[in-house]
């Protein structure tokens, strides 16, 4: 029996009421597809990951470490870390960990590092060690004389302005992006799963509305829900799900000319990045919109009205609603709840062109069964990171059998972990130390049932 959570960019169709005339603008969403299996066995793939990069025959140098605040000591989440006039970047992860790979051809330069915020810090590449750099971002302190000079008198003014000048500040030419793609799943706290792939986006200018293409370049896996529980969990939409988040790129999915009217925007504060300074936009769904909206912050350089990252989530206070908008078709004995959707974006520069750099969304939801004392809880994250780019001088775009649909399901296209020479060409988003030692417990899982159950044969 199939459990559908679906939370795919489409326009839902609803009865013409009020409320559900609302419900009939596009949707930022990602498709969840979950799978009850009785009495299977789900394979395994062992993780090589961190023996890959090692193992690997290198035509580049690798640096590691961590991003940390220089007062408090604690890490710093999805920082950029970029090499000064290239477009070689990466950035952090959850646990501020990051891994830079850089070819050996290049032996001078300044890795840069920047976080909404703080300070940028530029480090000459000679000073970097292969392992256990740690990098230290001072805040960024915002006078009040200085804020109160120069901030906007309308917040929603300034975020149409901005919308209406992407094709002013962002790129203007076709674009192939290389980038580093992945999706993990969590029951609770543990770690059950992780798919990662390398995909060539085929960016159409921000001036037009033709979307992007995506083609596959690498895929593996490593997962083993069997022994975690009876539900299998699969992402549908795969980089699709990070990649509509651009809200520049993709503005009609978040706020259109109709529903911007239908928020209430507000300047929270101020803050520097890159010298530049950048207002704190909210915005939220107003008290008489039901309808499930957005809320979030908007980080714009309010000077030239770009935006340079975002942070939002869906509003999922009616519940009967938000499981109406993610549930196709579930077991009969269980009740589905989504509990968080939250998106990220980070825009990068170039020559004074920006562009999309990262994005993440989690998605998290409870699983109630009637049969059963304690429900389940999951959570699925996938991000994506720009890794490299360059122009795309022809314009031409994959034929669309070689393009990924919006609806592939990355866990099915990958072949588990292999081909280390291959990854280490590539910069990835440095793995989390749990995601690890969680795969390794299922090892260490399986080996003790099969050594029980050679002992019980006997």
């Amino acid at each position: 029996m199939d459990l559908d959570i679906n939370i795919q960019p489409s326009l839902k169709r609803h009865p013409m009421s009020r409320k559900n005339i609302l419900l009939k603008k596009r949707i930022l969403t990602a498709v969840l597809q979950v799978l009850l299996l009785i009495g299977t066995s789900g394979p395994l793939w062992a993780s090589t990951l961190f023996q890959d990069m090692q193992d690997q025959e290198a035509t580049f140098n690798l640096y590691q470490g961590k991003i940390i605040d220089e007062e408090s000591k604690k890490s710093l989440v999805f920082a950029n870390i970029s090499l000064e006039n290239t477009n070689i970047s990466t950035v952090s992860n959850a646990e501020g960990d990051f891994s830079l790979k850089i070819p050996k051809t290049i032996r001078e330069g300044n890795v840069v590092v920047s976080f909404l915020g703080y300070h940028t810090t530029k480090i000459p590449l000679a000073q970097l060690k292969d392992n256990k750099n740690i990098i230290a971002l001072r805040t960024s302190v915002i006078e009040l004389t200085e804020v109160s000079l120069e901030v906007p008198k309308n917040a929603e003014a300034l975020v149409r302005e901005t919308l209406k000048r992407r094709g002013e500040n962002y790129f203007d030419h076709p674009t192939i992006m290389t980038a580093f793609y992945r999706e993990t799943i969590k029951k609770r706290r543990r770690n059950v799963s992780l798919s990662e792939a390398v995909v060539n986006i085929f960016k159409s200018p921000y001036n037009t509305d033709r979307k992007d293409a995506v083609e596959l370049y690498k895929s593996r896996k490593s997962t083993d829900y069997n022994k975690l529980d009876t539900l299998v969990l699969k992402l549908q939409g795969g980089p699709f799900n990070t990649l509509f988040v651009d809200v520049i790129k993709y503005p009609q999915y978040i706020f259109t000319e109709e529903s911007m009217e239908e928020y209430n925007f507000s300047f929270e504060n101020s803050t520097r990045i890159n010298n530049r300074l950048i207002y704190v936009v909210n915005f939220k769904q107003k008290d008489f919109i039901t309808a499930p909206l957005y809320q979030g912050k908007l980080y714009i350089d309010g000077e030239n009205k770009i935006l340079t990252s975002a942070i939002f989530s869906l509003n999922i206070t009616d519940k009967e609603e938000a499981a109406r908008l993610f549930v196709r078709k579930k077991p009969a004995k269980a009740n589905v709840w989504p509990t968080d959707i939250a998106y990220r974006v980070d825009y990068r520069e170039k020559n004074g062109r920006w562009y999309y750099g990262y994005s993440n969304v989690l998605l998290e939801f409870k699983i109630n069964w009637d049969d059963r004392l304690f429900n389940s809880v999951y959570s699925m994250t996938c991000e994506m990171a720009v890794t490299d780019w360059e122009k795309n001088i022809t314009g031409e775009i994959p034929k669309f059998k070689n393009r990924l649909k919006s609806t592939v399901i990355l866990s099915d296209e990958a072949m588990g972990f292999s081909d280390p020479d291959f990854w280490g060409e590539y910069n990835i988003i440095e793995p989390e130390k749990s995601i690890e030692s969680a795969i390794k417990k299922i090892q260490r899982q399986l080996r003790k049932s099969k050594s029980n159950n050679g002992q019980a044969a006997r």
